[in-house]
């Protein structure tokens, strides 16, 4: 059984439509792939109006999150999506994307770069819109050749030159949220240093006595030696290991089922969870 557990749509930053998606994971040989679009369930349910059969759909988000100033995201697995206080959270992180993302382009414009909320709105579509968008927006204009370049201190990286911050959950509110939800809370990508500043591990401990179910360790963004450190993390306090390609379409250069979760613990996560089920594909039919 192949387990990928995070990838995202053009219901936030993603590139393929939550549709094209589920079809892209069948023809990657994909078991079971999760939906954790930034803060939204809304591709969820075209998703599964497209899941081919053979295909399991694991319900998620990317939560936003910030700790001392660090910005982090936790993933949530199979939530109610309609629970009132989690839902007012992520609708609140939601409706702060905008005027940041107007922000960055004010100050990117204050720097000569010519691009306007047009362009980058066109770019997000429907999506929410985030730094990924604003990032499109510079390869566009040429002033970077790629979107991980635009996320260097020159550009749009935490404490950045044109960088503003947003509205983001305290981590440990997140995961009483989701597991008041119903969910499984797992810190995506903790040792992504390229990205800026990392949470440290004490905070990490905290976390884990909070509540937290585990940690996301097999990712593009980890190198052999923060894996192998993260790994015996969880396994010091008992948290889950899971792996993910984080897939964005064409925005980042991961492929789907490029890092998967190992099936037992994939088993883990749907028996912590009572806020919502795996959705089992019927060939394209709801």
């Amino acid at each position: 059984m192949r387990v990928d557990l995070h990838t995202h749509s053009t219901a936030s930053d993603g590139t393929d439509s939550p549709a094209e998606l589920v079809r892209k994971a069948a023809v990657a040989g994909l078991d079971v792939v999760a939906l954790t679009d930034h803060d939204t369930t809304r591709g969820h349910a075209e998703a599964i109006a497209a899941l081919p059969e053979g295909v399991t759909l694991v319900t998620g988000a990317e939560l936003s999150c910030r700790i001392d100033g660090i910005s982090m995201h936790m993933l949530a697995y199979l939530f109610d999506a309609e629970e009132p206080a989690l839902l007012a959270e992520r609708e609140l992180v939601r409706d702060d994307r905008v005027p940041r993302a107007q922000g960055m382009i004010t100050k990117l414009q204050e720097l000569g770069v010519p691009v306007t909320w047009e362009q980058v709105a066109r770019i997000a579509g429907d999506g929410s819109v985030g730094r990924p968008h604003v990032a499109s927006a510079l390869v566009e204009l040429g002033v970077v050749p790629t979107v991980n370049d635009a996320f260097t201190p020159d550009w749009l990286a935490d404490g950045g030159r044109v960088f503003v911050e947003k509205h983001e959950t305290d981590p440990f509110e997140a995961i009483r949220l989701i597991k008041g939800a119903g969910g499984v809370a797992v810190f995506a990508h903790p040792g992504a240093s390229k990205r800026g500043l990392t949470v440290p591990e004490a905070a990490i401990v905290e976390m884990a006595a909070a509540g937290l179910d585990g940690v996301e360790v097999d990712h593009m963004d980890h190198d052999a030696d923060t894996r192998a450190r993260l790994r015996g993390l969880a396994k010091e306090l008992g948290l889950l290991v899971t792996g993910s390609s984080d897939y964005h379409g064409s925005r980042k250069t991961c492929v789907l089922g490029e890092y998967t979760t190992d099936p037992e613990v994939y088993g883990e996560i749907t028996r912590r969870a009572f806020g919502a089920f795996p959705v089992p594909g019927a060939g394209g039919a709801v």
